[in-house]
């Protein structure tokens, strides 16, 4: 009944308005430009000016530093080429999702579902949303550290304020990507300008024997690779809507070559401006990299600095909250959640439900978390699962030939990124063992018990609870089961 008077409603307003689309299913508004500025966007936000620290103190040496930044780079993107032929060979929205059912079944698939519904992907818009609430107030509180209770309350104000513009309108999202993309270039552009000049004026000093002193342990690589790779975080985010981009087959893999390698380029640079001006013990001493890089290069206009680099991280948190509301509409559309998490607003035609559920998540992760323990809960997840569905297109090559693949990766790129996906795994916890990575464990495999409960055998008593739960949500949402598009 409830399809049924939609139906008439969108047919009366079609004969007022013809433009005014008649289908509650996603619209296909994401084009080329958006898709590349959503895979920057998201990418460059807070890691590349929080992780350089972190990377020199595991190499301890400019030049391993920036092979390690190099390494990352080419890594994300050969872990994206993966994932543009997962992409365009099964062209649903929610990323490694789908792909995890179609190569191992159900449960592997519902487990991705849980760990990256309650640990990967609320964790990570903490970490942003957490970074920009730092910088953001760093310049009203000079000479000390902002009370951890403005930091905490200036982040759950981004997470509110990203979460309502992404439930009100899929083109709004868009926009307000492509805004806050520019403005994070135009810091990136100034600091990799900068640095260039001061090069090519002759401050080399920090490049010189830039391997003395290296630290080349295979556990202090595993280390700095997790700190590169946080940086790098993003480069699949684009598979998460691939329902909603115009021409998959084409803009997909095109974002893809065009928006990545374009990352690793800037952060390659940027490393090579902050070298210039600092040395690896001045950079390890620095409170925040692209602050003194600030205080040193463009004073008195230093205070460009701290608004860009917010700039940067809103905007990456907006990336965040856009393609992984998707992941939760979809684990809903396939019954591993509450089916109202599926549902679409009648009036704004996005997945309302599923991005206000994510947005509330993560603000319950940012009031006892800290950037640290957040990092270490969130890479140890995320590289499991990128492991194990790269690991899932190597499977189904034998096993679903029949499928399409208008892209086809040579078999080498897959085998070799699930094997560094093992060794990214299993080397922290091997070298520096941390409480997070067993919570981490135990998290995931509680959600074995809920699959069994409340998916695979569906209680009763379970579907009358979760039953006037939906009804109540759909009538104070005003949400609408998805339709398929007419032919």
């Amino acid at each position: 009944m409830e399809g049924t008077s939609l139906r008439k409603r969108r047919e009366d307003e079609k004969s007022i308005q013809s433009n005014q689309p008649n289908t509650t299913s996603l619209q296909k508004e994401v084009g080329l430009l958006s898709g590349i500025c959503i895979i920057v966007g998201t990418i460059i936000g807070s890691g590349i000016f929080i992780s350089p620290k972190s990377v020199i103190s595991y190499t301890e040496a400019v030049g391993p530093c920036l092979i390690i930044w190099a390494a990352c780079g080419i890594l994300a993107t050969l872990g994206a080429l993966c994932f543009a032929e997962l992409g365009t060979m099964i062209t649903k929205s929610g990323g490694e999702y789908p792909y995890l059912m179609e190569a191992f079944g159900p449960i592997p698939a519902y487990l991705f579902s849980w760990t990256s519904l309650f640990v990967m992907k609320p964790s990570s818009f903490a970490i942003i949303c957490l970074s920009f609430s730092e910088y953001a107030s760093a310049p009203f509180y000079a000479g000390c550290e902002p009370p951890e209770i403005v930091v905490k309350c200036l982040a759950a104000a981004a997470i509110l304020l990203i979460t309502t513009v992404n439930a009100m309108s899929v083109r709004l999202g868009s926009y307000v990507q492509n805004v806050f993309t520019a403005s994070k270039l135009v810091i990136v552009a100034i600091i990799i300008i900068s640095g260039l000049v001061l090069l090519a004026q002759g401050n080399t000093r920090n490049f010189e024997n830039s391997f003395d002193g290296a630290k080349l342990s295979v556990g202090a690589i595993s280390l700095a690779f997790y700190n590169g790779l946080w940086a790098y975080d993003g480069w699949n985010q684009l598979n998460y809507i691939t329902e909603e981009l115009r021409n998959p087959f084409r803009n997909l893999p095109l974002a893809i070559i065009i928006g990545i390698p374009l990352v690793t380029v800037c952060y390659i640079l940027m490393n090579v401006s902050y070298f210039t001006v600092m040395s690896a013990t001045e950079l390890l001493q620095s409170q925040a990299v692209a602050v003194t890089f600030g205080d040193r290069v463009l004073y008195p206009a230093s205070w460009v600095i701290p608004v860009f680099v917010a700039f940067s991280t809103i905007g990456a948190a907006n990336g965040c909250c856009f393609t992984a509301g998707r992941l939760v509409y979809v684990a809903g559309r396939e019954g591993h959640m509450l089916k109202v998490l599926s549902y679409i607003s009648v009036k704004r035609l996005t997945p309302a439900p599923a991005i206000i559920f994510y947005g509330i998540i993560t603000i319950i992760y940012i009031i006892p978390g800290d950037i640290n323990s957040l990092v270490n809960y969130f890479s140890f997840a995320a590289w499991l699962f990128y492991g194990m569905t790269i690991l899932g297109l190597i499977v189904m090559r034998f096993t679903r030939k029949e499928l399409e693949r208008p892209i086809k990766v040579p078999i080498f790129i897959p085998i070799l990124v699930t094997f560094v996906s093992m060794y990214l795994v299993l080397a922290p916890i091997i070298t520096q063992p941390a409480w997070e990575y067993l919570y981490c464990v135990l998290f995931m495999l509680s959600g074995i018990i809920f699959y069994f409960l409340f998916v695979h055998y569906k209680f009763g008593w379970a579907q009358k609870i979760s039953k006037p739960i939906t009804m109540y949500l759909q009538m104070l949402m005003e949400v609408v089961p998805p339709e398929e598009a007419p032919e």
